[in-house]
């Protein structure tokens, strides 16, 4: 916005505040709507995962953007104007009251022009000037990325980035490690250091209920709990020698005691003598005075040394427990945790399938030029690619909190490319290398100044004694990083391989022909 007001100021009237709004929402409106819409749809895509905590940022997240969008579209655009007639009315940035100064005292002193026309190189009586900035992207930059060898040299960089980012992604991890959801001064680190160093042969023990009242007393039904019991504990990932019954230890009682357990009322009543041998087995057993309303036993898993080995244990301790003629379940607090495993794959990769979908439908329906649009799906796609792949060099896991930073990685990495995208296709120049020096000469600042703020932005954030916080700084630093060298870098230069198709010989003309009108 700020970028096409200056453009505005250097072609119309300042005193004509109307063309002046009027023009910079012509240049910039269509871009910022596509970019705004494209990253609310990104984050409401976001919402159809199975993932709570995902669904919750995405919805806030993309509520902000669409009053973020309102704002900038009214309120802005009027601070724009308010700004502008201080400045004609030399009134102070801060104060807003007018400094009276003569004309030589006015042309000479910096200060003035600082705190009053916001440039210290520019007078009152000269005409807005080019940004520094703007000059070097038209007159330096341009020129450079636009010359046929250095083109060559981009595509082999990109080749290698590509190159390096599949690699990661075959190589990336699931899984989050609990450590890393507490702070790094937190007892949980060196306690679950610990446990590692000690006693990573064993896994969880794992909480095996029986959630119906079954006849305890039935000799038939007793077999097949054991029976489920053997299931469960012939898993390469259990241990049947570290098992808990309190209905085995209870079975053994009853022959060297000769308690009749065939009987329900001897078997109800026989349970006092078994919790006076082992009082532990009173927690246990959930009775009523005559009947067993739920009961558990324990079973130690070993050797589950990686996400992989938790997914596998997951599905093979609840497959074994479906197949149970008694109802079973099993149970650990870590199961929360590695029930992601089951589906954050599938989630991530149809989040991002959906979204680029989107993004590509979006941007069919506003940006004049189909080639255009497939190439902001591709940087989407090709940023989505290279972060999920640079991730794994910067040991970070996918997980639900990668998952987030991931959609948000969808709606920012559309936002360079598709500025500079709709600049080229909408520019008047006649070859496809002028038209990637004008959009780079109109935009290359902005997107630079938007993606510098940004990465400031978060930078704090790498200093955090959270997991979660750094985690989100990486991420973001990724989708920064390569949303901006594609919208700088790689994008200009495939657009000028392609850059005449679909354009019509006379566009030149009829843009021209429209500026007049």
């Amino acid at each position: 916005m700020i970028a096409s007001w200056e453009q505005s100021l250097r072609k119309i009237e300042k005193s004509n505040v109307k063309s002046l709004l009027a023009e910079t929402y012509t240049e910039a409106a269509l871009s910022v709507t596509i970019t705004t819409l494209t990253d609310v749809l990104a984050f409401f895509i976001g919402t159809w995962t199975a993932f709570p905590s995902v669904r919750s940022f995405c919805l806030y997240t993309g509520t902000a953007f669409v009053f973020c969008y309102v704002y900038t579209m009214t309120f802005f655009g009027a601070v724009l104007v308010l700004n502008h007639k201080r400045e004609q009315g030399n009134r102070h940035w801060l104060t807003c009251t007018r400094v009276d100064v003569g004309k030589d005292q006015a042309e000479s002193s910096c200060l003035y022009n600082a705190c009053c026309i916001g440039s210290c190189s520019r007078q009152p009586s000269q005409p807005e000037g080019e940004h520094p900035m703007s000059i070097f992207f038209k007159k330096y930059y341009g020129p450079f990325v636009t010359n046929k060898w250095v083109k060559l040299l981009m595509v082999l960089l990109y080749g290698a980035y590509l190159g390096g980012s599949i690699y990661g992604c075959t190589q990336i991890r699931e899984g989050i490690d609990l450590r890393n959801l507490a702070s790094d001064d937190s007892y949980v680190i060196p306690y679950y250091d610990d446990d590692e160093k000690y006693f990573s042969t064993y896994g969880p023990r794992v909480m095996v209920v029986i959630t119906e009242s079954v006849d305890y007393w039935n000799e038939s039904v007793r077999l097949g709990i054991e029976s489920c019991a053997q299931n469960l504990e012939n898993i390469s990932y259990v241990d049947k020698n570290y098992s808990e019954s309190w209905l085995r230890v209870y079975t053994e009682l009853a022959k060297n005691v000769s308690i009749n357990i065939n009987n329900k009322t001897d078997f109800l009543n026989g349970l006092t003598t078994l919790f006076e041998f082992v009082p532990s087995f009173e927690w246990d057993i959930n009775r009523t005075q005559d009947e067993i309303e739920a009961s558990r036993f324990f079973i130690q898993t070993v050797n589950v040394t990686s996400a992989v080995d938790e997914k596998n244990l997951v599905n093979q301790l609840r497959e074994a427990a479906k197949q149970c003629s008694i109802p079973l379940q099993v149970y650990h607090a870590a199961f929360i945790y590695y029930d992601q495993y089951l589906v954050i794959v599938q989630n991530t990769v149809q989040n991002v399938v959906v979204a680029a979908g989107a993004m590509l439908v979006v941007s069919l329906l506003l940006i004049p030029n189909p080639l255009c649009c497939l190439w902001v799906t591709f940087a989407i796609a090709s940023v989505i690619v290279g972060v999920a792949g640079f991730m794994t060099f910067w040991n970070v896991n996918l997980d639900s909190i990668s998952m987030i930073n991931l959609v948000i990685c969808i709606g920012f990495s559309v936002d360079f490319s598709a500025h500079i995208s709709y600049a080229f296709v909408t520019s008047g120049e006649s070859s496809a290398n002028k038209r990637a020096i004008e959009a780079l000469s109109l935009l290359g600042y902005p997107v630079l100044q938007g993606a510098v703020s940004t990465i400031l932005g978060v930078v704090v954030l790498a200093a955090a004694n959270t997991y979660i916080f750094r985690t989100f700084f990486k991420i973001m630093f990724l989708v920064i990083l390569f949303g901006a060298l594609h919208g700088l870098v790689f994008i200009p230069v495939f657009l000028t391989f392609f850059g005449n198709f679909g354009r019509s010989p006379n566009t030149k003309c009829k843009k021209l022909e429209l500026e007049k009108l």
